[in-house]
């Protein structure tokens, strides 16, 4: 996987969850920090506070340990 890959990914979906990234791209939630901080850096993502719903409306993320993504462009 490369920037570009995840940067697609959030842009396509707007908001999600960290845990949705790490099964899409078989990765480790600790290797997809890296590389979210790099797009947070130059603005186009947003890591959202905790407790933000993910807002796939399903409500089975647990809002309170959910770590939630959101494109800025």
């Amino acid at each position: 996987m490369i920037l570009s890959e995840l940067r697609d990914y959030i842009k396509n979906r707007q908001r999600v969850a960290l845990l949705d990234m790490a099964h899409h791209f078989d990765a480790e939630p600790d290797a997809l920090r890296g590389m979210l901080d790099k797009w947070v850096a130059k603005g186009r993502i947003e890591r959202l506070p905790q407790g933000t719903e993910c807002g796939g409306g399903c409500c089975k993320c647990d809002p309170a340990t959910t770590e939630i993504y959101e494109w800025k462009g």
